[in-house]
This record gives C-alpha cells, sequence and structure tokens, in this order.
C-alpha cells in the first residue's frame, strides 16, 4: 500500500528517525562506537528508510550531541530519490535570512521534498523562561514562513526587528515547507495553534492523544486554522507479541538507572512539561511497564523525549496506529533500537499494513 495518497482520507503520513543526536543502541544506555552519530551511519538509517518505504525521515538537532542536521540534510540530499527530509532548525540559533536561504536551498537539492521541524528549545549557552522563549518562537515562525513565501518583511516585533525583500533562493514550490512542531506547555500550544502545519505530541495512552487533538483543534479553531497531528513514537515489533516484549525487556537489561538519569538530563529540553507527562505515564504503568496495551513506558527511563514504544506483532502494533489515527493523527514519526535494524522490520512487515503516502500541502475540506 505504499505510495497512497495522503489527501485520501485513509493513508498518513509514516516517517522514521536519523538519529543524529547520539540516540543509536543494542542496549539502552549502552554506548558503542560503531552506533554513534556520523554521516555515515545516520546517511545508512536514512537510506534504509528510503529502502523500506518510509514517506519522510526525522533529521533531529542537538548541540552537545550527534552531528549538524543541515549540514547532514545538505549532504545527504544527493543520496535521496523520494523519501522527504524533516530537518529539524531551533528557532532563535542562526540569523533568520541565512536561515530561509539555507532551507530554500537544501529544498532545491531535494528537488522539493523539503519539511521543517521547529524547535523552540533553549539555545546552547542560554536560559530563558518558557514564556518570551515561545513568543521568540512564534515571531521567528512568522517571519521565517514569510521569507520561503517569497514575500517582503517589514517586522518589528520584540525579538525579530527586520525589513527587507525575500532571498533570491526559493523553494521548488515557491512557498514554505510544512512546520512540524511540539510543546505541551500552555505557550507552546498557543505558538503551535497559530503558526504550525502539523502538531505533533509523544506517546500517550489513545485516550490521551485523543484528548490532546481536540485540544489543540479547538485552539486552532479559535483562529480560523486547521491542522494536522503527527504522532513521535518508538516501536518495537517481532512475529509474535511475546518476542516484541521479549525484545523490550532485553533493549534495557543492561541499563544502569544513574546511567539512564544522565542521559534524560543532558537534553536542552529535559525539564520540558513533555518530558514530564513522559515520567507521569511510567509512574502510572504496571511492573512491566506498559501503560495499556502495546504501549511500553520503560524506554523512557533512558531517554529524555518520547519515551514510550509501540510494541507488538506486525498486526498488534497496525492496529495500535490505527486507534491513534481514529482519534485524530495524520502522521507518525517511529524509531526503533538500533535504528537500521528495527526500521528494516517495521518497513517489511508494519508498512504493508497501512496505507501510507506523504503529507499533501493542502488540507482536504473533510478535515
Amino acid at each position: 500500500m505504499n505510495g497512497h495518497d495522503a489527501g485520501d482520507g485513509a493513508a498518513a503520513e509514516i516517517s522514521w528517525f536519523a538519529a543524529l543526536c547520539d540516540d543509536d543502541y543494542r542496549y539502552l544506555g549502552v554506548a558503542e562506537p560503531e552506533l554513534a552519530s556520523s554521516y555515515q551511519h545516520c546517511r545508512d538509517i536514512t537510506l534504509t528508510a528510503e529502502r523500506n518505504g518510509f514517506d519522510n525521515i526525522l533529521l533531529p538537532s542537538g548541540y552537545t550531541l550527534g552531528i549538524d542536521a543541515t549540514a547532514f540534510a545538505a549532504a545527504v540530499a544527493p543520496a535521496t530519490e523520494r523519501i522527504r527530509l524533516l530537518l529539524a532548525v531551533r528557532m532563535g540559533e542562526l540569523w533568520l535570512p541565512q536561515l530561509a536561504r539555507q532551507l530554500a536551498t537544501v529544498d532545491r537539492m531535494l528537488d522539493g521534498r523539503l519539511t521543517v521541524n521547529i524547535i523552540s528549545s533553549d539555545l546552547p549557552g542560554e536560559t530563558l523562561e518558557s514564556a518570551p522563549r515561545y513568543r521568540r518562537t512564534l515571531e521567528w515562525m512568522k517571519v521565517l514562513r514569510m521569507l520561503l513565501d517569497g514575500e517582503s518583511v517589514d517586522f518589528h516585533g520584540e525579538f525579530v526587528d527586520l525589513a527587507l525583500d525575500p532571498p533570491r533562493a526559493r523553494t521548488v514550490s515557491g512557498e514554505c515547507p510544512l512546520f512540524y512542531f511540539g510543546g505541551f506547555s500552555e505557550a507552546a500550544k498557543e505558538t503551535a495553534a497559530e503558526a504550525c502545519d502539523v502538531f505533533l505530541t509523544w506517546p500517550d495512552t489513545v485516550a490521551g492523544v485523543a484528548e490532546t487533538v481536540s485540544d489543540m483543534r479547538r485552539r486552532a479553531a479559535r483562529r480560523g486554522r486547521r491542522l494536522r497531528f503527527g504522532l513521535r513514537s518508538h516501536v518495537i515489533v517481532r512475529e509474535t507479541g511475546a518476542a516484541a516484549k521479549a525484545a523490550a525487556a532485553r533493549l534495557v537489561s543492561r541499563l544502569d538507572d544513574q546511567a539512564g538519569a544522565a542521559i534524560r538530563g543532558r537534553s536542552l529540553d529535559a525539564a520540558s512539561a513533555g518530558v514530564r507527562r513522559q515520567a507521569e505515564l511510567r509512574d502510572l504503568s504496571d511492573d512491566d511497564g506498559y501503560v495499556e496495551a502495546n504501549l511500553w513506558t520503560g524506554i523512557g527511563r533512558a531517554r529524555s523525549g518520547a519515551g514510550a514504544a509501540i510494541v507488538g506483532d506486525p498486526d498488534e502494533v497496525a492496529a495500535k496506529l490505527g486507534a491513534y489515527r481514529s482519534v485524530g493523527i495524520d502522521a507518525f514519526i517511529l524509531s526503533g533500537y538500533p535504528h537500521i535494524e528495527e526500521c528494516s522490520r517495521v518497513g517489511s512487515s508494519v508498512l504493508p499494513l497501512i496505507p501510507h503516502g506523504r503529507l499533501p500541502r493542502e488540507l482536504s475540506p473533510q478535515t
């Protein structure tokens, strides 16, 4: 079913994760040099995702971890033919006009296959309270969209003071790529409702995701806008449900709790509202780490971001994705450890069960 039009009401965009942030393991929390982020390793993840039919791939952004996402996107673009790149960029990290030129140039290199993950975390070396940080992010998103849409800018705000014409470098479509954005604080949700295209949520119960989708739809509607919704989750799939649960247990079998806490604390967003919710889910889980059927929170013991995995056989994983689809999720960003091996498993056993394709630029009337 690969290649279905995501605008037909049945297909979802299914993406993988390129682990540019030193987040690849055989045993969670036990670093292995060959799995550390490098151009070669992350390129191999990206090409594996493309060969296995994934529609998009997230290129995460960090400072203390891994390698630079924008440089990687430019380098890997000529090696890809079909897959989109979801490039994470931190608002405020680069001068806005230069960022617009870079994104337009990378989109050209990809023949129009660029999408953008907007990040609002603290910048390296600074700490800014949540409310002003999201005000800065909102201004950057608005002006970046104007520049990528080819519009002249005359904007004088709290953080952006800019009057200039757009760069000659333009995207293939002449329009701004889709903005994917996530956040769970009040300021983050209001920013998303006003300026993003795809609101990303982290793993939660199906009911919890439904509540988030309903909340964000109301916030966007108050502004006369509509959003798409994406879910970022890990996945562990095996031939049987018992084998998948065993693989989950094996993944954390060498994890030292102090090492796990150190990994969680390294992220620039380690104290965010979203991270707190992931911790709450772990507290609500049973003794084996399952907060509901096929949703395992043990992976969050050594990860500051998305802290749960969908675990099961191919039919169970597809059914769980379908349950999220039924409450409004349009896109999935999946990952698993090690990333190349799990990408091939999901690609061969789960993707054929799910209609999927790229998210179109325009929302369908019924969305």
